[in-house]
């Protein structure tokens, strides 16, 4: 049996969760999402849990059933409290500016980059520097934060490019100077 399929999901209060033939759909107070998961997992909502289980013991079946269990649990937990990405801009002149629905990065490029925010996601600039990336959907809010950072990923030698707040850069020296 799957450790994660096997759990229940947990509704939180104020969630509204509803499921059809091959569609499950949460409401919350930070938005509405749905999945459409594979028919061949049986879906039930009891009581203020949702349960996951699956026909049969066969590897498919036994990988969909934790799979559809983490979707849901990532969908209920990201219509209560969004899911947000930090990344950081590290280089002399490099920055960000937020214009509409437009992200334009000025990474050491002779062009500026300009990006769309995909619909449902926020993007938040505290200062030139830094960018915060919001979402109740766990997956775009992610993918948005990795096509922000794959503009410029951070160089092993001075360190300069977009990272994650939290990621460790592995710093390589240079040449070494005079030695044969």
């Amino acid at each position: 049996m799957s450790r994660i399929g096997k759990k229940p999901v947990a509704i939180p209060a104020g969630v509204k969760v509803e499921v059809s033939s091959t569609r499950i759909s949460a409401k919350g107070p930070a938005g509405e999402l749905s999945v459409v998961f594979h028919p061949t997992m049986l879906i039930a909502v009891v009581g203020s849990d949702v349960i996951v289980s699956r026909p049969d013991d066969k590897r498919s079946s036994r990988a969909l059933h934790g799979l559809t269990r983490s979707l849901i649990q990532n969908m209920v937990t990201g219509v209560v409290k969004p899911f947000e990405k930090k990344l950081e801009i590290i280089g002399v002149g490099y920055n960000a500016n937020l214009v509409g629905t437009k992200l334009t990065l000025q990474v050491g490029f002779a062009n500026k980059i300009v990006l769309e925010v995909p619909v449902g996601v926020k993007c938040e600039l505290p200062d030139a520097t830094h960018v915060i990336v919001k979402s109740s959907d766990r997956q775009a809010c992610g993918q948005f934060a990795a096509n922000i950072r794959a503009v410029r990923p951070p160089e092993p030698y001075k360190g300069k490019g977009i990272r994650y707040q939290d990621e460790f850069v592995r710093r390589k020296s240079g040449k070494a100077f005079g030695s044969k």
